[in-house]
């Protein structure tokens, strides 16, 4: 028997021992270290679904394939930087090869770099564009060229609020968030032009979520980067990306959490006066007034080593709570929109 045959033997029966699993999944999850995608993964393997993890730190890595075998489910870690094209169909050939197939896959790796747009670094400014951008169209073309030999599968992009409605000092970030919403219509469209309905693709849009992400951004303004409110707990996130990977024919694109909803609902209505309150809660909230840092390119280019930087949450002390203390707060600014509209108008 050659090697060829000895993988395809070792990948059935593998796929054979997951047959007693409670939903015998495979699921890819990049940028899985922390936040969004680690909280993904554990839900996954909870529910018996193995999970390929891929982010670039190795031993993070490691220690959430860990936890998902703890879980009961099945985990490979493949470290992979998700600019590197490459390294992304290295990612997509190694599930298929351990597992036998891919399932769902879950574009997540993101990063960003906080800056006055004319003072931006433009290596940061072309890094979080090929992190946000070129990493979920590779991660796309991998899973899709993979779903469409099996005839079905789940791709799942993982964009943001921000995709709607930017903020000042994060301008590639914006507009990366913007582009994967972009991206999800298109391939949607292509799919249904084909009548490939076994394949979805489907967006989800976080708020503002409790984890590393701000502490991992790179920062340029002078100001410490803080969570603006509401905050929401990252598992509440996760819930909903495994809700979108269970049922991906119940919406296309989903917005997360009540003051998400209704800042996309708002924003459709009145644009520019939700434009400006964001601009203004921005600077105002998101951007300390009082703590100062110097200079940083976060971990942008490179890793972090910071143990607290590999976890789930952020200590911004997400959740429910915190989340519904701050919804009304935010469903004030259709009330704030129509009246400066009408400000507007009265000039």
């Amino acid at each position: 028997m050659d090697r060829q045959e000895t993988g395809t033997s070792r990948s059935a029966e593998r796929t054979g021992r997951r047959t007693m699993g409670k939903r015998n999944r495979t699921i890819v999850i990049t940028g899985a270290s922390s936040g969004i995608g680690r909280a993904t993964a554990l839900r996954f393997a909870r529910a018996g679904d193995a999970v390929v993890l891929a982010a670039r730190r190795p031993a993070a890595l490691e220690a959430v394939a860990a936890e998902c075998r703890a879980l009961g489910g099945e985990a490979l870690a493949v470290p992979t930087d998700t600019s590197d094209e490459t390294a992304v169909l290295r990612l997509a050939a190694e599930a298929v090869r351990r597992f036998g197939r891919i399932d769902v896959w879950i574009n997540d790796a993101a990063i960003s770099s906080f800056s006055p747009f004319l003072q931006m670094p433009m290596d940061e400014f072309r890094r979080v564009m090929d992190v946000n951008v070129m990493g979920y169209v590779y991660g796309a073309r991998a899973a899709l060229e993979v779903m469409e030999r099996q005839g079905r599968g789940v791709l799942v992009n993982v964009s943001s609020i921000v995709g709607e409605v930017p903020q000042p000092y994060t301008a590639p970030y914006g507009m990366s968030k913007a582009a994967v919403r972009a991206l999800g219509v298109s391939l949607r469209s292509e799919l249904m032009l084909r009548g490939k309905k076994r394949i979805h693709v489907v967006t989800v849009l976080p708020p503002t979520v409790d984890t590393p992400f701000f502490r991992h951004s790179a920062n340029h303004t002078g100001r410490k980067i803080v969570a603006l409110p509401p905050v929401y707990g990252v598992d509440k996130v996760a819930r909903a990306v495994v809700r979108a990977a269970d049922a991906p024919g119940k919406a296309t694109e989903i917005a997360i959490g009540g003051a998400g909803k209704a800042f996309v609902q708002q924003h459709r209505m009145t644009p520019a006066a939700v434009e400006a309150q964001m601009a203004i809660q921005t600077d105002k909230t998101h951007l300390s007034r009082h703590e100062h840092v110097p200079d940083n390119q976060g971990t942008i280019f490179t890793p972090s080593s910071d143990p607290r930087d590999a976890t789930a949450d952020g200590g911004w002390h997400g959740g429910r709570r915190t989340a519904s203390r701050n919804v009304m707060g935010w469903a004030l600014v259709g009330a704030i929109a129509v009246f400066v509209r009408r400000r507007l108008r009265a000039r």
